[in-house]
């Protein structure tokens, strides 16, 4: 005889995807705002270098700290597809799939960070390149990542618009208004994604004024979504 495991219910999947949510609606505040955007400053190869290398750890803190975001990134996918399976399966995959693919874009990116690490780390090796020449390589690998993440930013994008349509389509205990935020979002993403695409001089941030829905999600699973019916999701 075999004893067969019993699979997740959606309130455990809530659950899951609230707590992944919340620890990456901390985490990558902390590493975007305070260590990457606080030590690269745009244009200035020298200032950047002179403040990585000052801060040093911090900066490692912040690679761990993005590589944790992805991990948490695959969780949430999978916690998310398990809850809104009934809504559409299909579709519950396809915005999976979205969220994963993201995921892997941010942890290969991340390279960048770790080389551009290597350059001013002061290896012997380096002594071959002059310190602006390592500053400036340093700078293209910093610049690399943004430009990668910023790709990835735009499946993220498709991710929040497949997401939204799927709560939207759980009307029946998840509010219309939460999956039209939740695509808005996704939209303010794609719009900032394509904007930096086609125009170096854009600079508008939307999705800082668009990300509601998310944090709206976050505070929806935890007090609504926990309250479901604790049913198996053997079936489908």
């Amino acid at each position: 005889m075999t004893n067969r495991i019993a699979d997740i219910s959606r309130r455990q999947a809530a659950i899951v995807a609230g707590v992944g949510l919340l620890l990456m609606a901390i985490l990558a505040p902390f590493a975007e705002f305070s260590v990457r955007q606080g030590l690269i400053v745009p244009g200035d190869a020298a200032t950047t270098a002179h403040n990585i290398m000052a801060n040093e750890g911090l900066f490692r803190m912040a690679i761990c700290i993005y590589l944790i975001v992805a991990v948490l990134d695959v969780v949430v996918a999978w916690a998310l597809y398990v809850f809104l399976k009934p809504a559409n399966k299909s579709l519950s995959l396809l915005a999976a799939w979205f969220r994963v693919v993201y995921a892997g874009i941010l942890a290969v990116v991340l390279l960048n960070f770790v080389i551009a690490l290597q350059l001013l780390s002061g290896a012997d090796y380096l002594s071959a390149f002059g310190t602006d020449q390592v500053y400036a390589q340093a700078m293209l690998f910093l610049n690399a990542f943004s430009d990668g993440w910023n790709i990835g930013l735009a499946i993220f994008g498709l991710h929040l618009l497949i997401l939204g349509y799927l709560v939207f389509k759980l009307s029946g205990y998840m509010p219309k208004i939460l999956g039209v935020l939740v695509m808005i979002a996704g939209l303010g993403y794609l719009i900032d994604s394509f904007g930096k695409l086609l125009s170096p001089t854009y600079d508008a941030n939307i999705a800082l004024f668009t990300f509601i829905g998310e944090v709206l999600l976050i505070f929806w699973l935890f007090f609504k979504g926990t309250r479901i019916p604790d049913q198996s999701t053997e079936e489908g």
